[in-house]
């Protein structure tokens, strides 16, 4: 993580903010493994105000580089003009765009609740054990 020369103010604003942030509810459904996440517009809607309420602004870009992984920075602005700053990229399983696309809102979701500290609602551990799909971690949901 990369942030501004000074924190203190974004991190007081942060740390009121996540006294305020509930639990994101996993309203979304993965067939393919007969799952349920939180998708990205429910982590929003977990911190958003909470984050504006403290003066947090979050933006979040799209880039890619040139090993062919697509990235997501995702950048939060305090109204003091301190920063925090995080990238995250993940190789696509495809080179289309939809693949594109799901990653970006993948990653934007996973690096927004990261950063500010939220986490889904009834989480109970399994999947980041490897015992609840079998593949050693959460499978990546359609978007």
């Amino acid at each position: 993580m990369q942030h501004s020369e000074n924190i203190n103010e974004i991190a007081t604003a942060l740390a009121k903010a996540q006294g305020e942030i509930k639990g994101a509810t996993k309203d979304s459904e993965n067939p393919h493994f007969k799952s349920r996440y939180a998708d990205l517009a429910s982590v929003w809607e977990a911190c958003r105000a909470a984050l504006s309420a403290n003066g947090i602004a979050v933006i979040q870009a799209p880039t890619n580089d040139s090993e062919g992984n697509v990235c997501v920075e995702t950048l939060l602005c305090h109204l003091s003009g301190q920063w925090m700053r995080s990238d995250l990229s993940v190789r696509p399983a495809k080179a289309d765009a939809q693949a594109v696309g799901s990653v970006i809102t993948y990653l934007r979701r996973y690096a927004l609740a990261a950063m500010v500290g939220v986490a889904p609602e009834d989480d109970d551990g399994e999947a980041a054990t490897g015992r609840g799909n079998g593949r050693g971690g959460e499978p990546m949901e359609p978007v």
